[in-house]
């Protein structure tokens, strides 16, 4: 019955009636708030001050760990496929070795204006010009401008389009333009912008 007494007095307790000049005469009721509220003030204090620093330790440092543990299954499974990588990467020197074939050296330009101009002539049309402008310098190619000029029918400059296309080194075409012929009303005339591409050897500047 002295715990429901003591729980019945604190029920009762008024604050304002509280001298804290005479607090070893205070009725239970009153010793047993204060104690009370001294323990849950060292409690929060002690968590505050210590614990709380502890749990944010320990969630660094669990975040820590699963960071540590994502890298090693990165490493772990590039270290497992490390024999994959280096076969691709031969893959890739070999591709990369045969584009450079197809990429036209100094002396054969000429050769490849040529067989421009053949195919031009295979296809039925009449070459107007087929000239090299100025060199345009990038970072890892060299751009060669070429400059077409023919006359003739849709269907020829289809055919002359294909056989550029299909022509073993790389030649891309560019701003197509089709007017009616200088000379006769019944041809029709046709300026493209091809370019080729030769690898940038060291030390050639952009």
């Amino acid at each position: 019955m002295a715990l429901e007494d003591t729980l019945k007095q604190l029920n009762q307790l008024d604050i304002n009636d509280i001298d804290f000049s005479r607090v070893g005469v205070w009725p239970l009721a009153g010793r047993v708030a204060l104690l009370l509220l001294i323990a849950a003030a060292l409690v929060g204090g002690g968590y505050w001050f210590l614990i709380k620093d502890r749990y944010q330790q320990l969630e660094f440092a669990v975040n820590k760990e699963q960071e540590l543990f994502t890298q090693f299954e990165k490493k772990s499974f590039e270290a497992a496929n490390l024999d994959a990588y280096r076969e691709q990467l031969v893959e890739m020197e070999e591709t990369f070795g045969a584009l450079l074939k197809q990429l036209p050296k100094d002396t054969e330009v000429p050769g490849l204006l040529e067989d421009i101009d053949e195919y031009g002539r295979g296809s039925g049309l009449t070459i107007q010009k087929v000239a090299l402008e100025d060199e345009q310098v990038g970072e890892f190619y060299v751009e060669l401008p070429i400059r077409i000029e023919v006359e003739g029918g849709y269907h020829e400059f289809g055919a002359f389009v294909s056989g550029i296309a299909g022509m073993p080194r790389i030649v891309t075409l560019h701003d197509f333009e089709i007017q009616t012929g200088k000379e006769s009303a019944a041809l029709l005339s046709m300026t493209i912008n091809a370019k080729t591409y030769r690898y940038k050897e060291q030390g050639e500047e952009g």
